[in-house]
């Protein structure tokens, strides 16, 4: 037998492995990667145009985030000086206590306390007119702070104050101890000024009559003032309360009517109304004080002349005025 001889291959001869042929089963063994990496270019384009659009939803986000950080965080209003004394412990009755509504009602009061003050030249038109008249017998509807320095003005004369607010009476008292100030009640709220002027234009009870105001029956007249009231001879009669600074509050119809009656008791009396660019006091002074009777006005303050001892059954000669 021969001898085995030893298989070897050339080293010059590249070793090539052939692989078989691909099957079409065998294309579905191809990895993912291989398999989808061209698609996966054009999957990327949506997520592009996403971006902004999450961005924009986080920045929104973490905006409502500070803001409401920022509200819970926000140090409250001070507690108005009453209540801070009574609720300085906390307790359940002080954890209900409505002190925002207590801190609006007393900024609306001192808001609308603002507003009825007299400007310079309002007080100026009015001073004025009692220099001029002083000695003479003055009557005031409201007791505000300005009118006080009216009593110096008319050294000699009488003036009478009526108010129906027990912190402005007891303000006034202890300012001047020479002032005659008397309370009074009024029990008309504002809102029903239109029927009350719908009232006074049919009731003859309302007619112009002076010796009947006391007795009167005309819903408008204030028959319970003072005695002094219906028994003098006023040379000036100033409206300037109740405050009617809402429809609830007690308005100025039954002042301006009562000055209307007492100013044509007398001879010759000026009445001085504050607040005109409201409408009940436009109204009623235009139906009982009457537009030709007006003399000087001053920002929101008109001065009428009444002559009295008239026998006329209207307040104005001229036609009546418009409210429908």
């Amino acid at each position: 037998m021969p001898p085995e001889v030893p298989h070897y291959r050339s080293l010059a001869t590249p070793l090539v492995k052939s692989s078989p042929p691909i099957s079409p089963e065998s294309q579905f063994n191809i990895p993912v990667g291989r398999k989808y990496f061209k698609g996966s270019k054009s999957m990327a384009i949506p997520g592009r145009k996403l971006i902004p659009s999450v961005v924009f939803i986080l920045v929104c986000i973490s905006i409502l985030r500070l803001l409401r950080i920022a509200i819970t965080t926000s140090p409250s209003a001070p507690l108005p000086p009453t209540l801070q004394h009574t609720c300085s412990t906390p307790s359940p009755a002080c954890e209900k206590a409505p002190f925002h509504t207590t801190s609006n009602q007393t900024r609306q009061q001192k808001i609308a306390a603002d507003e009825r003050s007299l400007t310079k030249k309002e007080f100026k038109l009015l001073s004025d007119l009692i220099k001029r008249k002083a000695p003479c017998n003055l009557l005031v509807f409201g007791a505000e702070p300005q009118y006080l320095r009216l009593s110096s003005i008319n050294s000699g004369g009488t003036t009478i104050f009526l108010e129906d607010d027990p912190d402005k009476i007891s303000a006034a008292r202890a300012k001047t101890n020479n002032t005659q100030i008397h309370k009074i009640e009024y029990h008309t709220p504002a809102k029903k000024a239109y029927k009350l002027l719908e009232h006074a234009r049919k009731s003859p009870a309302c007619a112009p009559n002076p010796e009947m105001l006391q007795n009167s029956s005309c819903k408008l007249a204030l028959k319970n003032l003072p005695r002094v009231i219906y028994e003098l001879q006023w040379n000036v009669v100033v409206v300037d309360g109740p405050s009617g600074h809402s429809p609830e509050a007690t308005g100025r119809m039954g002042a301006i009517y009562t000055a209307s009656m007492i100013a044509r008791a007398g001879n010759t009396t000026d009445v001085l109304v504050h607040d005109v660019d409201r409408t009940i006091e436009k109204w009623f002074s235009w139906e009982f004080l009457c537009d030709e009777n007006l003399v000087a006005s001053k920002g929101k303050l008109w001065n009428f002349r009444i002559s009295g001892k008239s026998n006329s059954s209207d307040f104005c000669s001229d036609h009546m005025v418009a409210i429908e």
